[in-house]
């Protein structure tokens, strides 16, 4: 494939001046041409070129204010100026401060290819580099976590994404299969193909063999045209079954031919259809108990289970808590500017105490519930609400309403007055302002807590 060169010359330009025949299509360069008069430099952004030609032969002023604009546009694309022998210290200068590399003018054509190829020979060995750079970024980008039991996982998925084998990722529910299923896919060969989730669980038995396989103009009542299945539609990309354990037993067999042919045949269909897709299930059971229980076939489980990959529970990895609940305050702040509120250590510690048996799902949902329950721009541990406790302090069913409303406010107010003393080390003054209250009335409440605070 030719490497296209984008060339800046003069309106009019002598034959001997010319690039273009020294850069020639056999030799594998395409120059795509503009000139001074119509150029500048946000047309950059609109040419994919990997190198740009500006000549400046002869000096113009033109010229002169393009470099000028070059020298601190980011992103641009490889330089290399050509400048006249007697060129003025003006043009010198801003050539040399703008171009990654300048010749003068008259040039010999073995050196213009020489440095030409230097430079979109590093150009595209860095964009290679950042190309797998990226791709691991954004693969991983979802994914949360630093203790030792969540390192191994991406471990794992970064071994596992530019391989085309199948994989089966178990773990309890909220433990986040479907994001590192989603990475595995962006860290492989098929990332510009499609990811079609399928929640298995969610699909109807009678209408499962549809779903997946899509179905045929007249197969049944209402198929009034022909109708493409989650597998076609995921051809060339990833296809991720989640909950694969609630298939029945004659959609499994029926999805085990494709797992081992990659043919399938749409239901009213008379002919077989062919997909290349890669598959990645997901269950919160485990699968060899289901086989023994005779519950999901075996074959189709020793096809799936090529590569496994086994995502801890939370409670496991409480190290990540801070982490992920951190992360998930910025992501909720990003979409909504009410949210922008931070954690306090005491509310930190009564996270990592829970169990979560809902694992990061619940987490995320405890972490908004906080942000709306917090009316200042601090969740304190009152906020915070967890499964298994939905009052502040003690047993609403053991209270009656004035007790349990009394109990709520009194552990409110002492959490609230400790932790913005906390903040502020103590100093009543800068704590009763932030917290918009007059200074003899924060003091009080300092006092019926017995809160040690500065003067």
């Amino acid at each position: 494939m030719p490497q296209e060169l984008c060339l800046v010359e003069p309106t009019t330009m002598a034959s001997q001046l010319s690039l273009r025949r020294m850069l020639r299509p056999e030799d594998g360069y395409r120059c795509r041409c503009s000139n001074w008069t119509s150029f500048s430099a946000a047309q950059l952004s609109r040419f994919d070129s990997e190198l740009l030609l500006a000549v400046a032969v002869p000096e113009t002023m033109e010229a002169i204010r393009f470099f000028r604009s070059l020298v601190h546009k980011q992103g641009r694309i490889p330089t290399l100026a050509v400048v006249p022998g007697e060129s003025s210290e003006e043009l010198l200068r801003t050539a040399s401060d703008a171009a990654d590399d300048f010749m003068l003018w008259p040039i010999r054509e073995q050196e213009l290819r020489e440095r030409v190829k230097r430079l979109i020979g590093d150009s595209r060995h860095e964009k290679v580099a950042a190309h797998r750079v990226l791709t691991a970024e954004l693969g991983l980008a979802q994914v949360i976590g630093s203790t030792p039991a969540f390192v191994e996982v991406l471990a794992h998925i970064a071994r596992m994404g530019p391989s085309d084998a199948p994989v089966l990722i178990s773990g309890e529910t909220g433990t986040g299969k479907e994001v590192c299923a989603r990475s595995i896919h962006l860290l492989s060969r098929r990332r510009q193909g499609p990811f079609i989730p399928v929640d298995c669980g969610a699909i109807p038995e009678h209408l499962a063999e549809s779903e997946l396989f899509g179905h045929a103009r007249g197969a049944f009542t209402d198929a009034h045209r022909d109708h493409k299945g989650l597998v076609s539609l995921a051809d060339g990309g990833t296809l991720f079954l989640d909950e694969i354990d609630t298939l029945s037993l004659p959609t499994q067999a029926k999805f085990l031919r494709f797992v081992q042919e990659n043919t399938y045949r749409p239901v009213g269909g008379e002919q077989f259809c062919r997909a290349n897709v890669r598959i990645i299930a997901a269950t919160n059971r485990a699968l060899e108990q289901c086989v023994r229980d005779r519950e999901f076939r075996s074959d189709l489980y020793f096809r799936l289970n090529v590569l496994c990959l086994f995502l801890p529970p939370l409670r496991e990895r409480r190290g990540d808590i801070e982490l992920l609940s951190r992360h998930f305050l910025e992501k909720l702040a990003d979409s909504d500017a009410t949210a922008c509120k931070s954690l306090s250590r005491a509310a930190l510690r009564r996270l990592a105490g829970h169990d979560w048996p809902g694992n990061v799902r619940e987490l995320l949902n405890v972490i908004q519930r906080a942000i709306v329950r917090s009316p200042g721009s601090q969740i304190l541990p009152s906020h915070i609400v967890l499964s298994n406790s939905g009052s502040y302090e003690g047993e609403p069913a053991a209270l009656n309403f004035r007790s349990a409303r009394s109990n709520a406010i009194a552990a409110f107010e002492r959490q609230y007055v400790q932790e913005l003393l906390q903040k502020h080390n103590g100093n009543i003054t800068h704590a009763a302002r932030d917290a918009g209250q007059d200074r003899r009335a924060f003091g009080r409440l300092a006092k019926k807590y017995k809160t040690d605070s500065a003067a």
